[in-house]
């Protein structure tokens, strides 16, 4: 149950070159850059509700139960099927454009998203603090 819980961005790396990449339109870069997203993760063993606040009230809910496929959306609004895998604490998922985990390190909730590129990976690292 460690991903229970309300977290906060405290830090982002790799955030525009990874949004560019994968076509998230300037304007909403630019409104994302210094947002404190809030990601809020209800656990029940392998079974998740995970809920991000994105800004001018905008609010992804994926629901998934790991190992099995699910119906998910992405930041854009796609929606997809894709199955959540747990490996090594972290749960790991391919979107269509990236590939991302998340993990417990240190108290803090890590975010890892790896998009490829002509000129080799793009990695977008978010990292969240408890709340």
């Amino acid at each position: 149950m460690a991903f229970n819980g309300k977290w906060e961005t405290e830090s982002q790396d790799g955030y525009e070159e990874f949004c560019k990449l994968i076509g998230i339109p300037d304007d909403v870069i630019t409104k994302g850059r210094d947002f404190k997203l809030v990601t809020e993760v209800i656990q029940n063993g392998d079974d998740f509700t995970w809920i991000q606040y994105y800004p001018n009230s905008h609010v992804v809910t994926n629901k998934f139960i790991v190992g099995k496929e699910s119906e998910m959306e992405t930041v854009g609004g796609k929606k997809f099927k894709g199955i959540v895998s747990m490996e090594g604490g972290k749960l790991a998922i391919s979107f269509p454009k990236y590939h991302h985990t998340s993990e417990i390190s240190g108290g803090k909730l890590v975010e890892t998203s790896t998009a490829s590129a002509a000129s080799g990976p793009v990695v977008f690292v978010r990292t969240s603090k408890k709340i």
